[in-house]
């Protein structure tokens, strides 16, 4: 190949031809599979661009298509946050689980016209991908849905996903969501090369992808040859979209692959049967689905109809029919959680399902047990619960021989020995010792979680050890553990019990909702433990709220809301605080610094709820701003709102404001509220 070109923007202009066309085929060969060059064409534009970018390598960029793979392996991988939060899916595996599905959604937006968009649910990773100004700049996990592991560099790797968008009117700031999974074809070629070479194989492609992509040398990543599909973006400013299938229609126009099967369904009648059609045509798939997933195609309703704090109301996944395999039921044990709860577990004669071995089954509590009739010895037909939990289905009576055992609950824990209790009105029994070293355990486990305080050297081992040996009794002890505690403890050494307590003092310096996460307050996840530090800036002002007010937050809840106030009327859980707080931990703001912004914060005490689009703001923009101003955001009107904002096409909050007499500003009134 010649260079002799006649300087220097004549190269580079050069180089970018170069890089456009290989983007151009990278699209339509990975993204449409409508590959319209031969592969030798394609082999000799990289070799070109190549040999230009070593010659000149100062004109090399990220984002050229040289550049996929080569970094250097991470010896880590750290934790970033996504632009907006990737919450799971609420499960549906029957028919009629998906019509109550309907229900609910026509409940909260009543006398509207629905429209479904059904997708494949595609069995792989949950990934992240951030590009800025259209680069791609920051591939990570779903993680726990809030923050996940940056993958960057592997991510780069998977020729679907595009380095540099392209097209017109690209947003300056763009978070898109999807999977990276292993096709069919390529999982068995990687399994019999593993074979080969003696390696351990793979249990299923969705294992493949997801030890793929979290591999420290991206080069190993590469030669996994993963594929992905896009399903949701968000944008951060801009873009104004109405309709989900829009959203999917403007992703592909700019680089990025979705599903081409993906369909539009005008009642839940029509989406269902799409659901009913996949199951048998799911095998002619090159690639792993375990379901379909339906969701509202309208932008607007979605944002009425809002999130618990697990799954968005306005999706479900409609899971495929589980494998399901009959085994022996050896042994019927209870195990003790965290919470107390005494949990019968069966011991089944060891089965493959679902690409793995189950040994154990969950059998949930008494009355399930004395439903199904299950006993000790019955062979018993078992599934994966969503493909995750082992579950017993039924019980094969015709193979009982009469020497099988009834299973009878414990009246004592298996553990401590106090007393089992099982509340009325409850399903679940209980340990009523929150002394039993099994709750303790749990506890500690949970707190020193990387979701929760991330406390490096905790590990199991060494918290059973502090545990027996009545060195620590609950949370609050870690934080005043001794050399001398840990140096005692089996296979600790000096260097590590440093290490540990040095890791015991960096976590006091976590965000308040790692501390609440870690508090274990029932059915308070990571989502809920952020939402709630939007609203309350420290421990002590989340302590005195009242029920009513919690209620009133609409990704809480009447059930998570209870189970707060209970948990701060408890005097060991307050006790515990207490010592949290005299060993320094991170409370939030001071209530001072708390009570001097508020002096100077216009909507200090001022409850808002939006409805509608904003043409100059985001919604978490609009949020943000009444925020810092020392207002509230709510997702529902109440007599307790003091202003509805109403944008474009507002919804059934409107109505109801004005039943209610709720002041309703526009936007341009409330570009003058804020602007005093």
């Amino acid at each position: 190949m010649n260079h002799n070109f006649d300087n220097h923007d004549n190269i580079l202009r050069k180089i970018e031809e170069l890089r456009e066309k290989i983007r151009s085929h990278n699209y339509r060969y990975y993204v449409l599979d409508d590959p319209t060059v031969a592969d030798a064409e394609y082999d000799r534009l990289m070799k070109d661009l190549i040999e230009l970018e070593e010659k000149y390598p100062r004109y090399i960029t990220p984002s050229s298509p040289t550049q996929r793979v080569g970094i250097e392996p991470v010896s880590e991988f750290t934790t970033v946050k996504h632009i907006a939060p990737m919450l799971s899916l609420a499960n549906a595996f029957s028919t009629e689980e998906l019509r109550a599905f309907d229900q609910r959604v026509k409940k909260i937006i009543p006398q509207q016209k629905l429209e479904y968009a059904v997708e494949p649910k595609i069995d792989g990773l949950a990934v992240a991908l951030v590009y800025e100004k259209g680069i791609f700049t920051r591939g990570a996990t779903r993680g726990d849905g809030v923050s996940g592991e940056e993958i960057t560099s592997n991510l780069r790797t998977v020729k679907a996903i595009p380095l540099k968008l392209f097209g017109e009117n690209i947003p300056p700031r763009i978070e898109v969501y999807g999977e990276v999974y292993t096709k069919k074809s390529d999982f068995k070629k990687l399994n019999e090369e593993r074979m080969k070479k003696g390696e351990n194989l793979f249990a299923n492609p969705r294992n493949a992808a997801a030890g793929a992509v979290r591999q420290l040398d991206p080069r190993i990543t590469a030669q996994r040859h993963l594929d992905s599909f896009i399903y949701r973006a968000t944008f951060t400013e801009g873009h104004k979209f109405s309709k989900h299938m829009e959203v999917l229609n403007y992703l592909k126009k700019i680089g990025f692959k979705v599903n081409p099967h993906i369909k539009l369904c005008q009642d839940i009648e029509e989406a269902i049967n799409c659901c009913q059609e996949w199951i048998e045509k799911k095998e002619e798939l090159d690639y792993e689905i375990d379901g379909m997933v339906i969701k509202v195609n309208s932008l607007r309703m979605r944002e009425e109809l809002g999130s618990t704090t697990r799954s968005p109301r306005w999706a479900i996944a409609n899971k495929f029919p589980a494998q399901q395999m009959t085994t022996k039921v050896k042994d019927i044990i209870v195990q003790v959680g965290s919470t107390g709860a005494v949990t019968p577990v069966a011991k089944l004669d060891p089965i493959g399902i679902s690409g793995s071995v189950v040994q154990r089954a969950t059998l949930h509590n008494e009355d399930e047990i004395r439903r199904k009739d299950i006993r000790i010895g019955d062979v018993v037909l078992i599934q994966k619960a969503g493909e995750v939990i082992p579950e017993v289905v039924k019980v094969i009576k015709e193979k009982r021989t009469g020497k099988e055992r009834k299973f009878v609950m414990p009246t004592q824990c298996p553990v401590c020995g106090a007393k089992v209790f099982r509340p009325e009105g409850e399903v679940v029994s209980r340990c009523i010792n929150p002394a039993c070293p099994d709750q303790v355990r749990g506890r500690i486990r949970h707190f020193a979680s990387r979701d929760a305080m991330d406390i490096e050297g905790l590990g199991p081992a060494v918290i059973d050890q502090l545990v027996e040996n009545k060195i620590i009794r609950n949370i609050s002890d870690l934080y005043f553990l001794k050399r001398d505690d840990l140096i005692s403890l089996e296979r600790m050494a000096e260097k590590s019990a440093d290490n540990l307590l040095d890791a015991i003092e960096k976590s006091k310096e976590k965000t308040l909702a790692n501390l609440i996460y870690g508090l274990e307050i029932r059915y308070v996840g990571v989502h809920s433990s952020e939402v709630i530090t939007r609203y309350y800036s420290t421990l002590d002002e989340f302590k005195k709220v009242s029920l009513e007010e919690l209620i009133e937050i609409k990704e809480i809840g009447p059930k998570i809301a209870e189970s707060i106030i209970l948990f701060f009327e408890g005097r060991e859980n307050l006790t515990i605080i207490e010592r949290l707080r005299s060993a320094g931990l991170n409370f939030g703001q001071e209530e001072e610094k708390i009570r001097k912004e508020k002096e100077v914060q216009i909507l200090a005490g001022k409850q808002f709820v939006l409805t509608g689009t904003l043409k100059d703001f985001t919604r978490s923009q609009a949020k943000e701003i009444i925020s810092e101003l020392g207002g509230r955001v709510t997702g529902s009107v109440s007599k307790k709102t003091d202003y509805v904002v109403a944008g474009e096409d507002p919804g059934s909050k409107y109505q109801k404001a004005q039943k209610l007499g709720i002041t309703i500003i526009d936007e341009k009134e409330f570009k003058g509220l804020i602007a005093k």
